[in-house]
């Protein structure tokens, strides 16, 4: 499943392409989505697109009347492309711009999403109970200690919840709680406000380095413009079972929590 920064990426490709132009048509060739795409989407057509921007994992391609919020879902890709690019199988929605282009959305697995919302677009049902974003000034250290006060969720489960913060997908949960040298199943109320003082600034490095890098490439992630992610290279964890901790050697163990797989060290993280 794409990721914050895989989605950030797919934004950055598609933002050059789509910002200022105005749209001219938009062709549903299956709108059963995770839900359906609503017939409001068609207000779109003849708005200029002001910004694209991303809140968690939605993508939101703003106008003057309202916002297309879009998601990815487990498998979903945009790229930009000429109208008269050939389809190919599942190119569900094509948008198509002023200039003969168009952001085609493809999507196997149909567990992505295309919606429409008039005003504050912070108050979709989607979007309105979400947490900070990790970029956000109020994502510190301490924000994530006071909110973990008494929870014995483990702290990947708790970093990786939407309320606590968005876009620490499995991913980056993973890695940044290696860097960090946390268990993963440790409880969140259990872990001290240093440790969370470190633990902070890690999960925000390490997802600056994977936008910067691309994204990771997972299976049925590619940038808007068709190239891999690179950031699979420096995982340290995340897909490395039994293979050799990098920092002591020692065999990398996997476990499942909250139906995630969860790769850590025995040894470097207590």
């Amino acid at each position: 499943m794409p990721e914050l920064p895989e989605v950030e990426v797919t934004r950055m490709g598609i933002e050059p392409h789509i910002k200022g132009r105005t749209v001219n048509k938009i062709i549903i060739r299956n709108g059963r989505l995770r839900w359906p795409i609503p017939d409001e989407i068609q207000q779109l057509v003849g708005q200029t697109v002001r910004t694209v921007e991303r809140r968690a994992k939605y993508l939101l391609i703003k106008s003057d009347v309202g916002t297309a919020i879009l998601h990815l879902g487990m498998s979903g890709k945009l790229c930009v492309v000429s109208k008269q690019t050939p389809l190919i199988k599942h190119d569900h929605v094509d948008i198509e711009f002023n200039n003969d282009m168009v952001l085609r959305y493809n999507d196997p697995r149909r567990f992505g999403a295309l919606l429409w919302h008039e005003g504050i677009t912070g108050q979709h049902s989607v979007l309105r109970n979400l947490g900070p974003e990790p970029f956000d000034d109020i994502f510190t250290g301490d924000y994530l200690y006071q909110l973990s006060r008494g929870k014995q969720l483990s702290i990947k489960q708790f970093v990786m919840d939407n309320k606590i913060v968005v876009g620490v997908g499995n991913i980056y949960a993973n890695e940044a709680l290696f860097k960090a040298g946390i268990h993963p199943k440790r409880a969140a109320g259990n872990i001290a406000r240093k440790r969370y003082d470190a633990l902070a600034p890690i999960i925000i490095d390490t997802l600056k380095k994977a936008i910067a890098q691309g994204g990771t490439t997972l299976k049925d992630f590619a940038q808007a413009d068709g190239k891999p992610g690179y950031f699979a290279q420096e995982l340290q964890v995340y897909g490395r079972k039994g293979l050799p901790c990098v920092l002591c050697e020692a065999p990398l163990s996997e476990i499942k929590l909250g139906q995630r797989s969860t790769v850590f060290c025995q040894n470097c993280q207590n």
